[in-house]
C-alpha cells in the first residue's frame, strides 16, 4: 500500500519573515569568487531564504554574513538547500546554516527580541498605595 502525498509543513526551525541585509559570497564553476548583497524573506534559527542574481546550484557551500540589530557582524557558512524561481533575481534561494549555528542562532534570537514591544510602562507602579 503507498503512503499518500503529504504536504504538510516538515520544518522544525522556528522561523519569522523579515527583511534583514546580508551578503552572500560564493565560488563560480570556474573558482572565481563572488560577492552579492541581497536581504532575507525570513529567517529561522537554522537558515534563511532569500533572493540571488548569481546562479548556485544545490549542496553548494555559500557564506553568509549580516548584522544583529546592535551592529555585531555575524558570519556563517551555509548549504543551499533550495533553488526556485524567483519573481526578481535569478533564483530564491534556502539554505541551512552549517557552521558556526550558535553564531546564526544568536542572530536570530537577537532580532527576535528586537521584534518584540516593549511592556507598556505602569503609570502608577511608583505611586504609593492610597490609605
Amino acid at each position: 500500500m503507498s503512503t499518500p502525498y503529504n504536504s504538510e509543513e516538515k520544518r522544525f526551525a522556528l522561523r519569522m519573515a523579515l527583511r534583514l541585509p546580508i551578503v552572500v559570497s560564493g565560488r563560480s564553476e570556474d573558482g572565481a569568487a563572488w560577492s552579492e548583497p541581497t536581504e532575507t524573506d525570513d529567517i529561522s534559527t537554522s537558515g534563511t531564504l532569500f533572493h540571488l542574481n548569481q546562479k548556485v546550484t544545490r549542496g553548494e557551500r555559500l557564506y553568509l554574513r549580516a548584522h544583529k540589530p546592535d551592529g555585531t557582524p555575524i558570519e556563517a557558512t551555509a548549504i543551499v538547500v533550495r533553488v526556485a524561481p524567483a519573481i526578481y533575481g535569478t533564483a530564491r534561494i534556502g539554505v541551512q546554516i552549517a557552521e558556526p549555528a550558535d553564531n546564526w542562532l544568536r542572530l536570530f534570537v537577537s532580532w527576535v527580541a528586537d521584534e518584540q514591544p516593549a511592556a507598556p510602562a505602569d503609570p502608577d507602579a511608583d505611586l504609593e498605595p492610597a490609605e
